[in-house]
């Protein structure tokens, strides 16, 4: 943990968890890391971080998932690193999630649906991310749009927004917003200056401001930081995942 000193009211924070130390889970079928207290997994102190409760690192083996199960009052993203996702629930809808496809499900009131891995020769690589939604018990709903097209133009793109970007699934939370980037080698971006932001390395690796090297896996929880510039590695670039949440 890195703790920077200042005159402000709270002190800003970067807490850096690196991918090893998270929460295992590996099964026949399925080979995840948690973030947070998760299924069988649990920390009193490592419970969330601002309105993200989940956020889960999962290599699903080709021909098998997760099979119909419920949720609840729960904004759930889920971002493809590599293969293919199949979604269906209990709504009607269905679709197969694909590398620089965003998709949103919002539980509300309850609903069922399962995510597996149609393809019989590939593995499938996502992250699986879950908000707080702002109100409860609302209709449950399901959203999905392919944005490769801003992010190849380089920097952070809206993936996941609660504040009307255009460009991005919408969320239930107005205090949040998660970006998303496959940054080139050497590329530069700023961290959003938010009350609590969660940066999570996805692919490859970076050196983010004031605390140094992050390495796929790795997640830095930031509180009251500021912008800090975030630098991919030069030879082999970074895929990052970051939540900015009031």
């Amino acid at each position: 943990m890195v703790t920077i000193q200042t005159n402000a009211t709270r002190t800003p924070m970067i807490d850096i968890r690196r991918g090893p130390e998270r929460f295992h889970t590996k099964t026949g079928w399925l080979d995840s890391y948690h973030s947070f207290s998760f299924a069988d997994h649990y920390d009193p102190a490592n419970t969330h971080h601002g309105l993200l409760l989940v956020s889960n690192d999962d290599v699903i083996n080709a021909g098998t998932g997760f099979r119909t199960h419920p949720h609840q009052d729960m904004e759930i993203v889920t971002w493809v690193l590599s293969g293919e996702l199949e979604h269906k629930d209990s709504v009607g809808n269905k679709g197969i999630i694909y590398p620089g496809l965003a998709q949103r499900m919002s539980a509300g009131t309850g609903i069922w649906h399962s995510e597996m891995n149609p393809r019989g020769d590939e593995d499938v690589h996502l992250v699986q991310m879950w908000v707080l939604p702002d109100t409860e018990r609302i209709t449950p709903g399901y959203e999905q749009l392919d944005i490769n097209s801003q992010l190849d133009r380089g920097g952070l793109a809206p993936i996941a927004s609660g504040r009307g970007h255009e460009a991005a699934i919408r969320i239930r939370q107005r205090g949040a917003v998660l970006w998303g980037g496959r940054l080139k080698p050497g590329e530069t971006v700023q961290v959003p200056d938010a009350p609590h932001a969660h940066l999570y390395m996805a692919k490859g690796a970076a050196d983010l401001e004031a605390a140094g090297h992050l390495a796929s896996g790795d997640a830095v929880r930031l509180i009251a930081a500021g912008s800090r510039r975030l630098t991919a590695d030069t030879v082999v670039g970074a895929e990052v995942l970051i939540w900015e949440m009031n």
